[in-house]
C-alpha cells in the first residue's frame, strides 16, 4: 500500500493473504518483505479450497471494503495465487469495491535478462465487463434517486409531485440545471437536493447569490484571483469555482450577472477550465453548475441584457419551483416541519414549537393567504409563533396580513362554515383538478408552448393534447 505522499515511491505497508496451508510460506515471504517494507502483515484466510469462487467472494469481499475505507493508495500484486484469485480480485479493481491498481510481474522464464520492465501494470479497459458497468450504473442511479428523495424538501401537492420526480431523473445526471421560482420559494433548498442526489454528493456544495455582490467582486469570488491582481488583492485566493472542485456550484439569481462575467462564466463551462483574475495560466475544474433565478431569462435573451449562448449552457435541465400560493396542499406539511425545527433547535426559548398546533380557523386563513414572500415567509410565521404563542396558534395570533385574507361570511342564511381542510371530495375530482392546475401552471410558465410543456410535465406532446382537450383547456 502506497501512502499518497509527495515524491515518495516505496511501500509502507504490505498485506500477505494465505489459506492455512500456504502458512509456512506466507511467512517466508513477509521475512523477504521487511527488508524493504516496514509494516508487513500475514493474514489467513479461511478458504479450504483456494479454486472456489463462492468462498474466495465470500472472504475477500469484506476485506475490500474494509480497505476502501482507507485514505490511502493501493496495489493488487495478481501475479501470485490460483486463477480464480486472480479473478476475483480483477472482479473487486474493476467493479470498483475496491480501488486498487493491478501489478504483475513477468516470470523470468518468458522475459529476456535482464528484464527492461518487470513489473508492470494490468489494465483492463472497463467495456469488457459490461455487465458490472451496468450493475454499477444501476446501483449509482438508485442511491441518487434515494438521496434525491431524502431531502428535506415537504410536498405532497401534484405539482410538486411532478417536480420531485423530474428531479429525481435530473439529479444523477452531470447536466447543468437551470432552477425558475419566485424569490423565497425554495431554490437553494431544490439545488441542494439535486447535490445530495447525483455521484458528487460527497463532494463539496458551494453556493453564492450573484445579485449581492459588486461586479469586480464577484468576478474574483468565482474565478479568484493572483495576488497582487488590484488593491487589496495581497494573497492568492481560490474562487468558489475551485472551491467547489468535484461537486456542484450553485449560483442563486444568475441572471443579475453582468455581461463581462457572464463571457467568462461561458468560457469555464464551456471549456472546463478557468484563468484567476490577474493570473495567466489556465486551471482544469469539474464542477457541475446548478443557477437560479426569479427572472425570465428568455426575455433577457431576447432584450439583449443575457448572453443566449450562456442560458442555453445553464438550461441543461430546467426545473420550474411553482410557488407556495400554487401548492397550498403543501402548507399544513410544511408548518409541521418547521415547529419540529424549531423545538429541535438548540437553546429555544418559550413553549418549544414541537408542542403547538394550529387552530382550524387559523389554517383555513392561512390556506387562503397568497404567501407572497413564499416559503421563507411561511418559516417566518411559524418562527414568530414559537416565540409569541403557547400552545395554540389562534386566528389572532396570525400577522395582520395574512388575518386580512381570512375567508369572509357570505350574506345570507346563517349556516355551518365549512373548513377547507375537512372537505373530503371523490379521487375522480381530486385527481382532475390536480391535473388540471398542473397542466395550466407549466403552459402559462412555457408560455403555451406544447412541446417545451409536454417535456417539463415529463410526457408526450400528444398525451398532453389529449389531455388538454379532456379538461377542456387550450394554450394562450
Amino acid at each position: 500500500m502506497r501512502l499518497v505522499e509527495e515524491g515518495t515511491q516505496h511501500y509502507d505497508r504490505a498485506l500477505v493473504l494465505t489459506v492455512p496451508q500456504g502458512q509456512a510460506g506466507a511467512e517466508r515471504l513477509a521475512s523477504e518483505l521487511r527488508e524493504r517494507v516496514a509494516d508487513v502483515e500475514v493474514r489467513p484466510v479461511s478458504v479450504d479450497d483456494p479454486s472456489d469462487y463462492r468462498k474466495l467472494f465470500t472472504e475477500l469481499g469484506p476485506l475490500a471494503a474494509e480497505l476502501a475505507q482507507r485514505e490511502i493508495d493501493i496495489d493488487v500484486l495478481v501475479s501470485a495465487g490460483t486463477p480464480q484469485a486472480q479473478t476475483i480480485w480483477v472482479v473487486l479493481t474493476q467493479s470498483s469495491m475496491l480501488p486498487a491498481r493491478l501489478l504483475q510481474v513477468i516470470p523470468p522464464a518468458f522475459v529476456p535478462v535482464p528484464h527492461p520492465k518487470a513489473v508492470r501494470e494490468v489494465r483492463l479497459d472497463i467495456e469488457g465487463f459490461p455487465q458490472i458497468r451496468s450493475l454499477r450504473a444501476e446501483v449509482s442511479r438508485l442511491r441518487a434517486e434515494l438521496r434525491s428523495r431524502a431531502s428535506r424538501i415537504v410536498a405532497e401537492s401534484a405539482p410538486m409531485r411532478v417536480l420531485l420526480d423530474r428531479l429525481a431523473r435530473v439529479a444523477p445526471s452531470d447536466l447543468p440545471v437551470l432552477i425558475l421560482g419566485e424569490t423565497g420559494s425554495g431554490k437553494e433548498l431544490l439545488a441542494r437536493a439535486l447535490h445530495d442526489g447525483s455521484p458528487r454528493a460527497s463532494r463539496p456544495f458551494v453556493a453564492e447569490n450573484c445579485g449581492a455582490l459588486a461586479e469586480s467582486v464577484l468576478a474574483s469570488e468565482l474565478f479568484g484571483h493572483e495576488a497582487g491582481a488590484f488593491t487589496g488583492a495581497s494573497a492568492r485566493h481560490r474562487g468558489l469555482f475551485e472551491q467547489a472542485h468535484g461537486g456542484t456550484l450553485f449560483l442563486d439569481e444568475v441572471g443579475e450577472l453582468p455581461p463581462r462575467v457572464q463571457a467568462m462564466l461561458l468560457r469555464v463551462l464551456q471549456e472546463g477550465v478557468l484563468r484567476r483574475v490577474g493570473g495567466e495560466r489556465t486551471l482544469p475544474v469539474d464542477v457541475r453548475v446548478v443557477a437560479a433565478t426569479h427572472r425570465d431569462l428568455r426575455a433577457m435573451v431576447e432584450s439583449g441584457a443575457f448572453r443566449e449562448d450562456l442560458y442555453y449552457r445553464l438550461r441543461g435541465a430546467e426545473l420550474a419551483l411553482p410557488p407556495l400560493r400554487e401548492r397550498a396542499a403543501d402548507v399544513p406539511l410544511m408548518i409541521k416541519a418547521f415547529l419540529q425545527e424549531e423545538a429541535d433547535r438548540p437553546g429555544r426559548r418559550g413553549a418549544g414549537g414541537g408542542r403547538l398546533t394550529v387552530s382550524a380557523e387559523a389554517m383555513d386563513c392561512l390556506l387562503a393567504y397568497g404567501w407572497p414572500g413564499n416559503v421563507r415567509e411561511l418559516r417566518s410565521e411559524v418562527q414568530r409563533w414559537t416565540l409569541f404563542c403557547d400552545a395554540r396558534v389562534e386566528l389572532v395570533d396570525l400577522s395582520p396580513e395574512i388575518r386580512d385574507a381570512a375567508p369572509r361570511p357570505s350574506a345570507g342564511p346563517a349556516r355551518r362554515p365549512t373548513k377547507t381542510h375537512d372537505v373530503v371530495r371523490p379521487l375522480a375530482e381530486a385527481v382532475e383538478a390536480a391535473e388540471r392546475a398542473t397542466i395550466e401552471h407549466a403552459l402559462r410558465h412555457h408560455q403555451g408552448n406544447l412541446l417545451r410543456t409536454a417535456k417539463a410535465l415529463a410526457i408526450e406532446r400528444n398525451t398532453l393534447k389529449r389531455k388538454m382537450r379532456a379538461l377542456g383547456l387550450r394554450a394562450e
